[in-house]
C-alpha cells in the first residue's frame, strides 16, 4: 500500500496556465500538413488551418504556443512570411532536412492560429543570424496601433488592428544552433536586443532570455547575473532520451525506437524524465541568488521524450510514435512543473503536431490523438489553480540499473473550488494500491478518470482509440480519505467533491 497525503489548507504557488504550453517549429510535417493545409485543401479548414486540429487543441485549453522555432527561428526572417503568398520568398530549411520552405505559413497565419485556439502567441526571435532592427520591427509590425512604418505595412497586408503580442524570446539555444555563443557574450547581446524591443500602446512585453542547455548552471549564473534586470523569463531546454548506457543515465543521448523497447529502456527513460526535478531545483537555486523575489520566471520552453524517427520516414523530420511510456513522461514532467510553480511560469511541449512528443499525429485527412494528448486533457484543470501541499510515502520500482518512485503526484485547488490530484503509476507491470489521506476540508466523493495500458501501447491510424481516457466508479471518502487502485502504467485525475 502506497500512501498519499494532501493538505487542502496549505495553498502554495499559483500554477500558471502557461505551464501547459506547446511548441511548433517549421520542421518536417509539424506545420505543413499537421496544422496548415492551405485554403484550397479538401481537408476542412479555416483560412488554411485544419479545423480538426484546432478543435482538438481547444479541448485541452492550449494556453500559449511558441513559434517558429527552435533552430529554425535563428534562420528565419519574418519579412519572408508576409504579403501575398504567391510573392513570398522561398528558402531552403537548412536546419531540418534541406526542404524548400515556401513561407505560406507566416506571421499572419500563426497569429490567426493563436486566435482560433484562444491562446497567447510566443515569438522566438532571430538573434543568431538576424539583427536588432529586424526583431524590433517585427514587434512593431505586430503591436503598433498608431502611425508607424511597420503598422502601415501590416495594414497594407490586410490586418488593421495590432495583435498585441506579449511574449518574445530573444534568441534560441544561443549556446548551440543559435550561434554557439559564450554566456557573457550572449548576455551583452541580449541586453542590446531587449533595449530596442519597444512597448506599443498598453501591450507590455514579456521578454525571455535564452537559458541553459540542461545542467549548465554556469550559463544561468552568468546570464542572470549580467542581464537579469532586463528579462522577465529565462528558458531551459531538456529532452528525455533513454540512451543505451545505464552507467550514465543523465547524459546518454542515443535514440531508440518509440514503440519497440523493453522494461530496461522504459525505466531508463523515466529516470531521465525525473531528472527534470533536479535540473529545475539547481537552476532555481542559482536564480535565487540574484532574484530572491522570483520576479524572473523559468520557462521550460522545450521538453519532451525524443526517440528515433519512425522507420521509413525522413529522419530529419523527427516524426515519432507516442506510447504509454510517453504518457508517463508527460505526467511526471507536468507534476514536476506544478510542484515548482513558484519559479516555473511556462513550459512548452516539443512539439505540438507530428514532431517528437506530439499530442496529435496526422496523415493526410486523418488525425489521431496520442497518449500524451490525453495526459494534457487529464491535467488541464490545474491551469491557474493553487498548488496544494502533498507528499507520497512509498517505495521504488524498476530494474537493477534504473529505479524510479512507484507513484508520482501533484495536487491543486482550482478557481472553481475543486481539488484535483494527478497521479502516475510508474510501474510497467504492477497495479498500485493507494491510500490518500486528506486534511483541511471535508469531501464526500472522489471522481476518477484515468489512462492505462501496456508500456508499448499507442494509437495508430488503424487503431486510433486503443489508448484513451476511461472513468472509474465514484469512490466514497470516509475517515478523512479514500483508497484507489492505480492500474499498471497509468495516469489518473482524481477530482474531490
Amino acid at each position: 500500500m502506497k500512501h498519499l497525503f494532501v493538505n487542502t489548507s496549505r495553498r502554495l504557488s499559483k500554477i500558471d496556465k502557461n505551464i501547459y504550453g506547446h511548441f511548433s517549429e517549421h520542421l518536417g510535417r509539424g506545420i505543413y500538413g499537421g496544422i496548415y493545409v492551405g485554403k484550397d485543401s479538401p481537408i476542412p479548414n479555416v483560412r488554411g488551418i485544419r479545423s480538426d486540429v484546432v478543435q482538438a487543441l481547444r479541448n485541452i485549453r492550449v494556453p500559449i504556443l511558441r513559434w517558429p522555432g527552435g533552430c529554425f527561428a535563428d534562420y528565419y526572417n519574418w519579412r519572408d512570411g508576409i504579403g501575398p503568398a504567391s510573392e513570398r520568398r522561398r528558402i531552403v530549411n537548412t536546419s531540418w532536412g534541406g526542404t524548400v520552405e515556401d513561407n505560406s505559413f507566416g506571421t499572419h497565419e500563426f497569429l490567426d492560429l493563436c486566435e482560433q485556439l484562444g491562446c497567447s502567441p510566443y515569438i522566438a526571435g532571430n538573434v543568431g543570424s538576424g539583427t536588432v532592427r529586424e526583431l524590433s520591427e517585427w514587434v512593431e509590425y505586430m503591436n503598433s496601433g498608431g502611425e508607424s512604418p511597420m503598422a502601415g505595412l501590416r495594414r497594407k497586408n490586410g490586418r488593421e488592428e495590432p495583435w498585441k503580442v506579449s511574449y518574445v524570446g530573444i534568441g534560441n539555444e544561443s549556446w548551440g544552433c543559435g550561434g554557439h555563443m559564450s554566456a557573457g557574450y550572449y548576455a551583452d547581446l541580449y541586453k542590446q536586443y531587449a533595449t530596442y524591443l519597444r512597448p506599443y500602446g498598453d501591450t507590455r512585453l514579456y521578454k525571455l532570455a535564452c537559458g541553459p542547455d540542461g545542467a549548465d548552471y554556469a550559463w544561468t549564473d552568468a546570464v542572470v547575473r549580467q542581464a537579469g534586470k532586463y528579462m522577465d523569463g529565462l528558458s531551459l531546454h531538456y529532452y528525455t532520451m533513454p540512451g543505451y548506457y545505464p552507467t550514465d543515465p543523465y547524459k546518454g543521448e542515443k535514440k531508440s525506437s518509440a514503440t519497440e523497447f523493453d522494461e530496461a529502456n522504459y525505466y531508463r527513460t523515466l529516470v531521465r524524465a525525473l531528472y527534470m526535478d533536479e535540473l529545475i531545483t539547481g537552476h532555481k537555486f542559482v536564480m535565487d541568488q540574484y532574484d530572491p523575489e522570483k520576479r524572473i520566471g523559468l520557462s521550460v520552453d522545450e521538453w519532451g521524450a525524443w526517440h528515433a524517427a519512425e522507420p521509413g520516414t525522413n529522419p530529419a523530420f523527427l516524426y515519432q510514435q507516442n506510447t504509454m511510456r510517453d504518457a508517463i513522461v508527460a505526467a511526471v514532467s507536468l507534476n514536476i512543473f506544478n510542484r515548482h510553480s513558484d519559479r516555473v511560469r511556462m513550459a512548452n511541449l516539443a512539439q505540438m503536431v507530428n514532431v517528437i512528443q506530439s499530442v496529435i499525429l496526422t496523415e493526410g485527412e486523418k488525425m489521431i490523438l496520442t497518449p500524451t494528448y490525453h495526459v494534457f486533457e487529464l491535467y488541464k484543470g490545474h491551469q491557474e489553480a493553487a498548488l496544494l501541499e502533498s507528499y507520497v510515502q512509498q517505495d521504488f520500482v524498476g530494474t537493477e540499473e534504473a529505479q524510479v518512485p512507484a507513484i508520482h503526484a501533484s495536487a491543486s485547488e482550482g478557481t472553481d473550488g475543486k481539488v484535483r490530484i494527478t497521479l502516475a503509476n510508474l510501474s510497467a507491470g504492477e497495479a498500485q494500491s493507494i491510500r490518500c489521506t486528506l486534511s483541511g476540508r471535508d469531501f464526500s466523493t472522489a471522481a476518477v478518470r484515468y489512462l492505462a495500458g501496456s508500456m508499448n501501447d499507442h494509437n495508430s491510424f488503424d487503431e486510433p482509440d486503443k489508448v484513451g481516457i476511461r472513468t472509474m466508479p465514484g469512490i466514497a471518502i470516509e475517515n478523512g480519505g479514500f483508497s484507489v487502485e492505480a492500474p499498471a502504467c497509468s495516469v489518473l485525475e482524481i477530482v474531490l467533491s
